[in-house]
């Protein structure tokens, strides 16, 4: 298969859970497959249940799941490879890491209301960390700091999944890290 010509890159989708990010994250994913350039997607469901079952959800395994993550991506991305990542990760100094570490990492802020995100959860697992049952989730019993100055910012309670898209991969024609 011959691939298009592109830099590496590393899309970090963060924000609450149900804010669009993983649903944001296949669509670029898939528009840049079928366009022929070389992806990978990350997304931290997926991640933890195939490589590192060994995590649970405190803080300290919260930056443990993204430093790792944010590893895999470097490799990913130094080799040329545009990675699509998707992880809740809710702190600052964990995304600003990755950052450091990672050339062409590029934040992409889902911004969507909380109370959006919790009538969006068809699991309920809002209804769960409400009545205790589950310690440490981001934006109820756990802090979510959004980040100041994302490259990309989504309003993804007033934007379309594909309009997201779009924008994502606007961002990444602008910028040269596709053709």
């Amino acid at each position: 298969m011959n691939f298009k010509e592109q830099k590496g890159f590393v899309l970090w989708f963060t924000g609450f859970v149900q804010s669009g990010k993983s649903s944001v994250a296949n669509e670029v994913y898939k528009e840049l497959k079928e366009a022929g350039y070389k992806v990978e997607r990350l997304d931290g469901d997926i991640v933890r249940e195939n490589l590192w079952r060994d995590l649970g959800f405190s803080p300290e395994d919260k930056n443990e799941n993204i430093k790792r993550a944010g590893f895999l991506a470097k490799i990913l991305s130094r080799n040329g490879v545009g990675v699509i990542a998707s992880f809740i990760s809710p702190y600052k100094p964990q995304r600003e890491g990755v950052r450091k570490e990672v050339e062409n990492f590029i934040e992409v802020f889902c911004n969507c209301p909380l109370e959006v995100c919790e009538a969006r959860d068809k699991t309920g697992l809002y209804k769960k960390a409400r009545s205790g049952e589950i310690k440490y989730f981001t934006g109820i019993s756990d802090a979510y700091e959004p980040p100041e100055n994302p490259e990309i910012e989504l309003f993804t309670d007033k934007e379309s999944v594909q309009e997201c898209a779009q924008k994502v991969v606007r961002y990444l024609k602008d910028n040269k890290y596709i053709s």
